[in-house]
């Protein structure tokens, strides 16, 4: 049974953090590592010591993680920059918490005793004989040892001990995965054979010839242990020194943190098919839109904190069942005959609602990006001062507009005005030139809603209903949202700055405007946007025979056909310019061996040339793949290294080394490639996190280029947003859960409902039992429709509960055997 383990984390804010600066201020930024591993720095908020982030990440982690922590720093432009604080939280107190962690955690001090990391390779055994007593303990190797040295390396050796007794190994200088191949034996006295309490302790340590030794991780294996099994031999991991964190009082200041954790056990496909045989019923053969089906079952039972992430999980479902159109088609068409006045249709956060949100945001993300990317660029490299709002116009914060002396009011609400209709003007003529490069599925998606609003709101007056249905999830629910937070679909890699943002939501104000086709203009409280009207009003003409251009599709332009991603094949996923390193010819500085290049990445190949528009292309096939990890800093002495592992017909593996400007863009793009290659056969096991120079790796100091890999590759650890592949049986478990906290609401409703026409002896006579093969009844004959299916929606439910307690079940045995017999 696999396990799925997935990391939901957001850096809210901060307050009363120290100054680090002369000036009295900070320019505190947040490092987020999970087991020691850098997964995402925020934005630097500048000379403020109550800090707004707002940044929030996903983290796919199918091996499962340890620690997360947030380490809150301030950015020096000179200089090492300083450490404020930071708060750790393990594994188990986030899953402590069910609906996780929302609270302000006051800020501890870093002590580099605790910072460790990594792995030991150790094997164990007590030996007995008639000479002497001795404990033998073999050190093989260590794996992803801290750093502490200024090259990125460490000088390590270990120490093991016991009592008063204590070896040590030799020391082996730059490296962080050692290979030691030594032997300590520990001779003991006959009277310590009987301890029990006594506890075996191995420590690693960095050898530093001036000053003391740098502490990097201990193992502690009970003295009992080695009673019952003589002989231990395997991977333990490196522990910290045990100094409690010691809260400051707050004196370091405080995070105000969102963390949830979602660990989840899947089955082997066969069991989660008849759920989605029933999710996929309602859809296919619906006997009447009124009528409910499982779909409307799960959506009593859905709370709304869930409703997005329900939503989202069915539109997976869908895609990859290559029926989404019908899914959100029989959940529009109930939302519509629902609805009586047209003014409130879609306006609640209904699973109609956000299913057609999810949809556009899981197949629409790179036409989005293609419309709207230009503008929101230029927006942030001009940086204009723009404000509408009398109140809120800031003289002093304006550039000089003119030479004529101060700057009047008037003077920058013309200025703003005039930027905000170019600004503006942009976004909606990039909008209404798109029909082409939206994508067929979305455009089916639209004119089947169409459709139904038009069937529903026939009268006269009601002729622009069909128009705003579908602009009120294409522009107030896709587009505005995305010029006003352009960072939360991926378009900016930092949130704005305070100017940007007011420029932002003033123009996302009026896009809003624009979706409502004016109808509403004037009415509000902020007459101040008075002299966007006339643009907006203008558009609409424009705005509606877009509308009417993007459902002129056939439905078999957008065929549907089961799927493993939300892309197709041929559309690109992620490009930029990167620097790949060249490898041909001696190196006489590594830092010159990068050329920057262009990259492109589709679920089919990793390409580069020298610019954008470069006839000629290299590239790399996505089925060769087989790893794509981190490189350490001292490897080429720079940061943000990643390799891209391939694996060519012969066998033969080549490496690709690629710098990126950052750590997001770093993991970004690690993400993005692991995502498309998921699938491949033949993944690495293991890796080398250096390069091979000299004669030897850098990381294991090994000779032979074709040794296996140090470290363990993390080919399924990724980013969570609107490109993860789709996994059925990861999905399905997500609504099975939330069925199975429903369960009961759903029996009580459907099948011990009363029935006032009936007497308790006719019901008798109409109701046959079903035995289910595990021996549950389950009355499915003679019922009304909804009880038929509320019935085989339990059945299916309790199924599943069953063979999860069976797999855990035999999980612990086989857990039992393990340590029983060695």
């Amino acid at each position: 049974m696999a396990k799925n383990t997935s990391l939901y984390f957001r850096i809210v804010e901060g307050r009363n953090l120290p100054a680090k600066d002369v000036s009295g201020t900070s320019d505190p930024y947040c490092i987020v590592k999970v087991d020691n591993e850098v997964v995402a720095r925020t934005a630097t908020v500048w000379k403020n010591l109550n800090p707004f982030w707002g940044e929030e990440y996903t983290l796919h982690l199918p091996m499962g993680f340890h620690s997360l922590s947030f380490h809150v720093m301030d950015e020096d432009t000179i200089g090492h920059d300083d450490v404020i604080g930071k708060i750790t939280l393990t594994k188990e107190a986030i899953g402590a918490q069910a609906k996780g962690l929302d609270c302000w955690l006051n800020l501890t001090k870093v002590d580099p005793d605790e910072e460790v990391q990594g792995e030991i390779h150790l094997g164990l055994e007590l030996l007995k004989d008639t000479e002497k007593i001795s404990l033998r303990c073999q050190v093989i190797e260590a794996r992803d040892l801290a750093p502490r040295d200024i090259s990125g390396t460490s000088d390590p050796f270990t120490r093991v001990i016991f009592n008063n007794h204590s070896a040590e190994t030799s020391i082996i200088k730059k490296t962080r995965f050692p290979h030691w191949g030594e032997t300590l034996e520990l001779e003991l006295d006959p009277e310590e054979l009987r301890e029990e309490e006594g506890t075996v302790t191995v420590q690693v340590w960095d050898w530093d010839m001036v000053g003391k030794n740098d502490f990097l991780g201990k193992v502690e294996i009970p003295f009992a242990c080695l009673h019952k099994t003589p002989q231990l031999e395997g991977w333990f991991r490196l522990m910290p020194l045990g100094n409690n964190e010691v809260d400051a009082g707050g004196k370091l200041g405080a995070l105000r943190l969102k963390v949830r954790l979602v660990e989840d056990q899947i089955l082997p496909s066969m069991y989660y098919q008849p759920l989605i045989d029933l999710l996929v019923e309602s859809v296919i053969s619906p006997t009447e839109v009124e009528d409910s089906s499982a779909l409307t079952m799960l959506e009593e039972v859905t709370t709304v904190e869930s409703r997005q992430d329900v939503a989202m999980t069915l539109v997976k479902i869908y895609l990859g069942q290559g029926l989404v159109v019908p899914f959100l088609d029989y959940l529009n068409t109930r939302e519509v005959n629902h609805t009586t006045d047209p003014n409130t249709l879609f306006r609640s956060n209904s699973l109609a609602s956000k299913a057609m949100e999810q949809f556009m945001k899981a197949v629409g993300m790179l036409y989005l990006h293609e419309v709207l990317k230009p503008i929101i660029n230029r927006i942030f490299d001009e940086k204009k001062y723009i404000e509408l709002d009398p109140c809120k116009i800031d003289l002093n914060r304006t550039r000089r507009i003119s030479f004529k002396g101060a700057v009047s009011e008037a003077e920058v609400r013309d200025s703003s005005v005039e930027l905000l209709q170019s600004y503006l003007t942009s976004i909606i003529e990039s909008i209404v030139s798109s029909v082409d490069q939206c994508p067929p599925v979305m455009r089916v998606a639209f004119k089947q809603l169409h459709k139904r609003v038009e069937e529903q709101f026939t009268e006269p007056e009601n002729e622009d209903v069909k128009y705003l249905a579908i602009s009120g999830f294409f522009f107030l629910r896709f587009f505005a949202p995305a010029i006003l937070t352009p960072k939360l679909f991926q378009l900016r890699d930092q949130h704005a700055d305070t100017r940007t943002s007011r420029t932002l939501l003033l123009l996302a104000k009026a896009l809003q405007s624009v979706g409502n086709l004016g109808l509403q203009l004037g009415h509000g409280k902020e007459q101040w946007m008075a002299p966007l009207h006339p643009i907006i009003l203008r558009s609409v003409a424009s705005v509606k025979d877009f509308l009417d251009k993007l459902i002129d599709i056939d439905h078999d332009t957008a065929s549907e056909v089961p799927q493993r991603a939300v892309f197709t094949a041929s559309v690109t996923v992620k490009e930029g310019f990167l620097h790949k390193h060249k490898a041909e010819g001696p190196q006489l500085l590594s830092r010159f061996a990068f050329k920057k290049r262009y990259f492109w990445l589709t679920s089919e190949t990793l390409s580069y040339a020298k610019t954008p528009d470069w006839q000629v292309r290299s590239s790399i096939p996505i089925q060769c793949v087989c790893a794509v990890e981190r490189v350490d800093e001292n490897a080429f002495q720079q940061q943000n290294v990643m390799q891209v592992i391939t694996q060519d017909n012969d066998g033969q593996l080549h490496t690709m080394y690629i710098q990126c400007k950052n750590v997001n863009e770093l993991n970004q793009w690690l993400s993005a490639i692991r995502k498309v290659s998921i699938y491949n056969e033949r993944m690495l096991p293991s890796f080398h996190p250096g390069v091979h120079r000299s004669g030897k790796w850098t990381c294991c100091l090994q000779a032979d280029r074709a040794v296996a890999g140090c470290s363990r590759t993390h080919s399924a650890v990724t980013l969570g947003d609107w490109s993860d592949p789709l996994d059925p049986d990861v999905e399905t478990q997500t609504i099975y859960k939330q069925l199975l906290q429903g369960k009961d609401k759903l029996r009580n409703k459907y099948l011990e409902m009363p029935d006032d026409d009936e007497t308790a002896s006719n019901k008798e006579k109409k109701t046959n039992v079903d035995v289910h093969p595990d021996g549950a009844e389950c009355t499915v004959q003679q019922m009304k429709p909804c009880q038929g299916i509320a019935a085989r929606l339990l059945v299916v439910i309790e199924d599943l509960e069953q063979a999860h307690a069976t797999f855990q079940r035999r999980e612990k045995e086989d857990a039992t055997s393990v340590i029983m017999n060695p």
